[in-house]
């Protein structure tokens, strides 16, 4: 599994993600930190990645063009910082790690984690 974070997560997360076996990159280190959404999806998609963010934009993108990759993972607490909750998000990493690998867009919370499989049809 490789998680590419995005910039509005701390490169903190990439030690994070390294102590349990999980490659990780920060968006900064790959790509200009004022790239549009898209551009980093399509990075994500074409380098097998799996995108984690805060941003709900990502989740809309993947609604709005109908394509199953690449995956996002999306915190949506108001603290994202890996010391509050690391564990949320590896706990979701685990439970929901078949489904991310084929395509699925994972939303944490503080109360719950949900997936929704790609892609993302509108009813």
């Amino acid at each position: 599994m490789n998680i590419l974070i995005d910039m509005n997560l701390s490169p903190d997360w990439v030690a994070v993600f390294e102590r349990y076996n999980i490659y990780a990159v920060h968006w900064s280190t790959v790509g200009d930190p004022r790239e549009k959404d898209s551009i980093i999806m399509e990075w994500a998609r074409t380098n097998r990645y799996i995108v984690f963010t805060h941003d709900l934009d990502f989740g809309s993108l993947l609604a709005a063009t109908g394509v199953d990759t690449p995956s996002v993972i999306q915190v949506r607490t108001q603290d994202v910082l890996p010391k509050s909750i690391e564990n949320l998000v590896i706990s979701a990493l685990n439970q929901f790690e078949s489904s991310l690998e084929t395509g699925a867009l994972v939303t944490v919370d503080q109360s719950q984690s949900r997936v929704r499989i790609l892609p993302i049809r509108r009813g």
